[in-house]
């Protein structure tokens, strides 16, 4: 299991494949193994990927004071300087990057930050701005209790972060913090900031978020493009796999060509 240390802190990475680089960010409740059907299609492209687990995530321990870093004020920050020292220490120069839902906002944080090393951009499922706080939010669209969620949820996190870590893991993520935060979120002053080619994927009839969010993300953008995929839930990357894969590499190309 290749392993860097940063800032005192393991965080569990791996990388398949030759190609222009690919680095994968994962959403908000799942780790790097969300993309083990997506991973292996971006490979059989010609791309070279990189997934990793953010602190706390997955492999990666999160440290005993985990929940309070959670939810502070410095959490987007860490996340994008977290990944500008992995991809240093790795000797990657310039990249794609492919983030789902909330790891859509540290591609979005990343790019702005280090416009110089992204290529294109992908953001699937990703909020662009709530309407009232995410503590608000949250309480209407997640289940209170871990043991009020259906089986075969659990046994993912379980999956994603050990049979010891799920239940505190879920109680801490669905309450409020992370990249969206606590109060209200708005992307569009960052979007609007972005010089590199982005693609919005966003689903028709997603449980979290409306598809007018991926429209209102889209319109932020000076070069964007926009996928709405039609009769799916918030998870594209499970409804579609392959048409998520081919969605993404087909605007990679097209960027490649200088349309």
């Amino acid at each position: 299991m290749p392993v860097v240390t940063i800032n005192k802190r393991d965080i569990y990475y791996d990388i398949y494949g030759e190609g222009d680089t690919i680095i994968l960010l994962h959403n908000g409740f799942s780790c790097s193994k969300m993309w083990e059907n997506i991973a292996p299609m971006l490979v059989t492209a010609g791309f070279r990927v990189l997934v990793y687990d953010r602190r706390g995530y997955g492999q990666s321990p999160g440290g005993s004071d985990f929940d309070t870093h959670y939810v502070g004020k410095d959490f987007r920050d860490a996340a994008v300087d977290t990944m500008a020292y992995l991809v240093d220490y790795l000797g990657f120069e310039t990249f794609h990057i492919l983030g789902q839902c909330e790891g859509g906002v540290v591609g979005v944080d990343y790019a702005v930050r280090f416009p110089d090393k992204v290529q294109t951009l992908t953001a699937a499922s990703t909020l662009c701005f709530s309407e009232i706080t995410l503590e608000a939010f949250n309480r209407l669209k997640f289940p209170p209790t871990y043991d009020d969620l259906p089986t075969h949820i659990q046994k993912k996190y379980i999956d994603w972060h050990g049979p010891d870590r799920a239940e505190a893991f879920y109680a801490l993520c669905s309450r409020y913090g992370g990249s969206y935060g606590r109060g209200l979120f708005d992307l569009r002053h960052e979007l609007q900031n972005l010089v590199c080619p982005t693609l919005v994927m966003y689903p028709d009839r997603g449980h979290f978020f409306e598809a007018e969010q991926g429209l209102a993300f889209f319109r932020s953008l000076s070069r964007g493009e926009l996928a709405i995929f039609p009769r799916c839930g918030h998870n594209i990357f499970e409804h579609y796999p392959d048409l998520y894969a081919q969605t993404t590499v087909a605007f990679i190309e097209r960027f490649r060509k200088g349309r």
